[in-house]
């Protein structure tokens, strides 16, 4: 029932700025934690930026002091706030989020996933 709904994805230019928009619905006793994947062709799938319940943001260093990331307890939804963006940049862009979807005394949680949204910067 957990779903996550992107949004924000498109083309920019070097330089330019992108804010990604995830939100999280369904049946879900707790958000453990949500944040961004990428995935650029021929490569894996990596880290961008994640955030943990009480706890600071961690960034990829490709992209520290170039992107933010915001949390909204209150919507369920998380922001990837990119600038300075590069080519290198360019890839599909996931949302994810570790949710406790019932009561669990061992608060064992699972991954969820996005569809995911391109971002091309290109000039």
């Amino acid at each position: 029932q957990v779903q996550l709904v992107e949004s924000g994805g498109g083309l920019v230019q070097p330089g330019g700025s992108l804010t990604l928009s995830c939100a999280a619905s369904g049946t879900m006793f707790s958000i453990k934690a949500m944040g961004w994947y990428r995935q650029a062709p021929g490569k894996e799938r990596e880290m961008v930026a994640e955030i943990f319940s009480g706890h600071s943001a961690k960034f990829a260093d490709s992209v520290k002091g170039r992107f933010t990331l915001s949390r909204d307890n209150a919507k369920n939804t998380v922001d990837l706030k990119m600038n300075d963006l590069k080519p290198e940049d360019t890839a599909v862009y996931y949302c994810s989020a570790d949710i406790a979807t019932q009561f669990d005394p061992e608060d064992i949680v699972n991954r969820f996933w996005g569809q995911g949204t391109q971002v091309t910067v290109s000039s």
